[in-house]
């Protein structure tokens, strides 16, 4: 007969066997992880304030409530409290996250958000920055690091939400041909950008393929299409992710060019979000919390605006018409640092940060990659990784 003390000893060196051989289950913040620095580059889903600085009107919406509301803490993020970046921060150790670049006297040890709302790639408005500008205000800003410390640190990319929304506006009869063109012509400008960041030092990048664009509540809102997607901004995001793996193949599969990359399908995250809401425990997946119209997808936060703000913001997908969540984007940062190959590929940014620096990838981007066995878990009752992504 086995005594109390002899079965929790059993029981203990079969959980530490289980998280040895997966060791994806349990995943401490920081734990094994170097103490390097965060650099993001994009839109507003990673801009951490630089719009402010940016913009002609001091007091941006996104300064003040309902936006930080559920930290009491309206800081120019576009969320109801912390955003992806902040969340990887902090699984990294990074104290207090990264600031934006565009604040004066910030502490840019560990990093800097150099993303700006309503950033594209192939042109931004006057009170905003391409990637490209971006990319050149952090090589003006590149002696604030050491190259050793700029090699080994993590970028992260989420950009092309403007490119794709402006085109569709503006084109709106555009057929297949000039559509494919349009992409086209967008990741080359994105691969050359990436190329510069890459010439300029950065050798470990996260890049975020686009969300379901006709699924955002300002696009349903916009193009009167209830509770179904818009189509055709769908299927540009489709081309556009498509070509986002390959791109980045390409860059690594050079011999001895040290560039290591993962791609997050940030696509599919939010298509499961928007179909299967109530399995991510979301109750509205199509609507805002925060807005007006039938959706609730616009003029969150304006002075001339009657927006609604809804009473719980953890029951919804979205917060305004474009941005998720902050309850959202806490289960995106742990996709990314954490989830298997259905989610991020060809490697978590966990074990991205801990590859080797210089060293070549041996593994790659692979178009539709299923789960593969290095990272299927046993079933077993001491099976606590996440059931569904």
């Amino acid at each position: 007969m086995v005594g109390k003390c002899d079965l929790v000893s059993v029981l203990g060196a079969i959980l530490v066997l289980t998280i040895f051989h997966n060791p994806i289950i349990v995943v401490y913040a920081g734990e094994g992880v170097p103490e390097v620095a965060l650099f993001t580059f994009g839109d507003s889903y990673y801009d951490a304030g630089n719009k402010v600085f940016l913009s002609t009107n001091k007091n941006p919406p996104q300064t003040k409530w309902p936006f930080g509301k559920s930290r009491d803490d309206p800081n120019g993020k576009f969320s109801d409290g912390h955003i992806v970046p902040d969340f990887i921060g902090d699984f990294m150790s990074i104290p207090n996250g990264i600031p934006p670049a565009l604040k004066p006297g910030v502490d840019l040890s560990r990093g800097a958000s150099f993303a700006v709302a309503d950033a594209s790639i192939l042109g931004a408005p006057a009170e905003s920055m391409t990637l490209n500008q971006q990319v050149n205000r952090f090589r003006s800003m590149k002696s604030t690091w050491t190259d050793d410390y700029i090699e080994k640190s993590l970028f992260m990319i989420y950009i092309g939400t403007e490119d794709y929304l402006n085109f569709t506006k503006n084109n709106p009869t555009a057929d297949a041909s000039a559509q494919q063109a349009f992409v086209v012509s967008v990741t080359n400008r994105l691969k050359n950008d990436i190329g510069l960041l890459y010439s300029l030092g950065a050798s470990k990048f996260m890049v975020q393929m686009l969300a379901p664009l006709g699924c955002l509540p300002i696009s349903r809102q916009e193009y009167k299409t209830g509770n179904e997607c818009y189509e055709p901004l769908n299927n540009l995001a489709k081309q556009h992710n498509e070509k986002i793996g390959p791109i980045l193949n390409e860059f690594a599969k050079k011999p001895n060019s040290g560039f290591q990359f993962t791609v997050f399908d940030f696509y599919n995250a939010i298509i499961r979000r928007t179909q299967r809401h109530l399995n991510y425990r979301f109750y509205v997946a199509n609507s805002s919390c925060c807005g007006v119209g039938t959706h609730n997808a616009y003029g969150c936060g304006m002075g001339n605006v009657h927006s609604k703000l809804c009473e719980y913001q953890r029951a919804y997908l979205f917060f305004d018409g474009r941005h998720n969540t902050e309850k959202a984007q806490e289960e995106i940062a742990h996709l990314i640092y954490g989830a298997d190959p259905n989610v991020i590929q060809p490697m978590t940014v966990r074990e991205l940060i801990v590859y080797p620096a210089g060293v070549n990838m041996l593994e790659f981007w692979e178009p539709n990659k299923k789960n593969s066995i290095r990272r299927r878990r046993p079933a077993s009752v001491f099976n606590f990784g996440l059931s569904a992504y």
